[in-house]
C-alpha cells in the first residue's frame, strides 16, 4: 500500500521510524500490562489510596526529578546510545520485579521502588527518543510522527490493560511482570542495529547546560506559554488514570478485568484522537484543539465520578482518552516546532518536567483527597481544576498560533 505524503501515516514511509515505532509499541504494551498488574497488586498489599495513586503515576514521578538531567544527556550524548542504555536498564529492573513477584517477596515499598526505577529509565529515555524522531523523518512529517508516537502508546493503552487484566485473573502479577520484561528485547535489538548519521554534539558541564535550556525556555514567549498550559492540564487529567483502580474496586465493585476494560477504553479514545488531531490542528489551530480537549477531559472526569455502572465508566474513560491525547499531542508539537536542534533535548525535558511533574503532583494530591473525602469527590475536584485553569490559561497563556515562534533549525 502506497502511503501519500502529508497523510496521518506518512512517517511510516521511512523504514527506521517504522521499525522503532513497532518496537516501541511492543514495549509499551508490556509497560501497560505491568502498570495494570502493579496497580491492582498494590490494592491487595495496602488499603492506602495514596500508594495506589503513586504506583499509577510511577512513570511520571521520576520525570519530575530527572527531566533536566535527561535533557542535557540527550543534547550532549549519542541519542541512540542513551535510548539503548535506558532500555537495558528498564529490562533489568523489570526482570528483578518479576523475579521478586515469583518469590512472593514484594511489599508496598518494594513494589513502588521498582515501578519508580522503571519510570526513571523512561525519564532518561524520553527526551532522547523524542529528539531522535528528527533523525528518522523529514520536517514535513514531524507533526504526524509525533501523533503516531502517541498512537503507539495509546494502542498499547487499548490492549495492555485488557491483556493485563486477563493475565492477572488467569496467571497472577508474576506472569504480567515477566511479559513486560520480555517486551524490551525487540526495542534493544532495533537500537543495536540502527546506525544514524553521526552528529558531533558539544559537551557542556551539566549546570551551565541546564541553565542554557532554562534561559531559552524562559526567554521564548511561545515556549513559556505552552509549558504553563502543560503543567495545568497534566495536574488535572492524571486524576482519571491515578484513581481508575479505585473506581473499579470501590465505586463499581469490579475486579481486574473491569479495571482493564476501563483502561482499555481510555486507550481506544486516545488512539482515535491521535490519528486525526494533526489535521484538526492545522485546520482550527492549537488553541481550539487544547480548549476542546480540556473541556472533554473535564466532562469525562466528572462523568467518571458519577458513573453507576461499568458501561458509563467506560464511556467516561473513552472521552478522557480523547481529551488527554489531543491536548498532549498539540502541546508536544508546539514545543518541538519552536526548539532549535542543539537545545531540543533540554527543552523537551523541561516540557516533560512541567507536564509529567504536574501529573505526579496531581496524582499525589488527588490520591490524598480520595483518602480524605472519597474517590468521587477527588474526581469532581479534578474536573473543576481543568475548567478553572482552562479559563485562566486562555487569558494569561494563550497557545501560540501556527508559525509563531517556530525555530528555523527545528528540522
Amino acid at each position: 500500500m502506497r502511503i501519500a505524503p502529508g497523510s496521518p501515516l506518512a512517517p511510516f514511509r521511512w523504514p527506521v521510524f517504522r521499525a522503532v515505532w513497532i518496537a516501541n509499541l511492543a514495549s509499551s504494551i508490556g509497560s501497560l500490562i505491568e502498570a495494570t498488574a502493579a496497580a491492582w497488586l498494590m490494592t491487595e498489599l495496602t488499603r492506602s489510596h495514596l500508594l495506589v495513586a503513586l504506583v499509577q503515576a510511577s512513570a511520571t514521578i521520576p520525570v519530575l526529578t530527572l527531566a533536566l538531567l535527561a535533557g542535557v544527556i540527550a543534547d550532549t550524548r549519542d541519542r541512540r546510545i542513551v535510548m539503548l542504555v535506558s532500555a537495558c536498564a528498564m529490562l533489568l529492573f523489570s526482570s528483578t520485579l518479576a523475579v521478586m513477584a515469583w518469590m512472593e517477596a514484594l511489599s508496598p515499598a518494594s513494589l513502588l521502588f521498582f515501578t519508580l526505577a522503571v519510570g526513571a529509565g523512561y525519564a532518561i529515555n524520553g527526551p532522547a527518543w523524542q529528539a531522535s524522531v528528527r533523525l528518522m523523518v523529514p520536517r514535513e512529517d514531524l507533526p504526524q510522527a509525533i501523533s503516531l508516537n502517541a498512537v503507539s502508546y495509546n494502542v498499547a493503552r487499548s490492549l495492555g490493560p485488557a491483556l493485563g487484566g486477563v493475565l492477572l485473573s488467569l496467571a497472577g502479577p508474576s506472569t504480567a511482570f515477566t511479559v513486560n520484561a520480555l517486551s524490551y528485547l525487540g526495542l534493544i535489538w532495533i537500537l543495536l542495529h540502527w546506525r544514524p548519521e553521526p552528529t558531533i554534539r558539544p559537551r557542556h558541564p551539566v549546570v551551565p547546560a541546564i541553565a542554557g535550556g532554562l534561559r531559552f525556555a524562559a526567554g521564548s514567549s511561545a515556549v513559556r506559554r505552552v509549558l504553563l498550559r502543560s503543567f495545568a492540564f497534566g495536574l488535572g487529567i492524571i486524576a482519571v488514570q491515578a484513581l481508575l483502580p479505585l473506581v473499579a474496586r470501590d465505586q463499581l465493585g469490579r475486579g481486574e478485568i473491569g479495571f482493564g476494560l476501563m483502561f482499555g477504553a481510555f486507550g481506544v479514545g486516545a488512539v482515535i484522537a491521535a490519528l486525526w488531531v494533526s489535521g484538526l490542528r492545522r485546520r482550527f489551530g492549537p488553541e481550539a484543539i487544547v480548549t476542546v480537549a480540556s473541556l472533554i477531559a473535564a466532562f469525562a472526569t466528572a462523568l467518571l465520578a458519577l458513573a453507576p455502572n461499568l458501561e458509563l465508566a467506560m464511556t467516561a474513560s473513552f472521552l478522557a482518552g480523547c481529551g488527554h491525547v489531543s491536548a498532549l499531542t498539540s502541546l508536544n508539537v508546539a514545543i518541538q516546532m519552536r526548539s532549535p536542534d542543539e537545545l531540543l533535548g533540554r527543552v523537551l525535558s523541561i516540557y516533560q518536567a512541567m507536564m509529567f511533574g504536574g501529573m505526579a503532583l496531581g496524582a499525589a494530591a488527588w490520591g490524598a483527597l480520595s483518602d480524605w473525602a472519597g474517590t468521587p469527590a477527588a474526581l469532581l475536584a479534578a474536573a473543576a481544576w481543568l475548567l478553572v485553569t482552562l479559563g485562566v490559561m486562555r487569558a494569561l497563556a494563550p497557545m501560540p498560533k501556527i508559525g509563531e515562534g517556530v525555530s528555523t533549525s527545528a528540522a
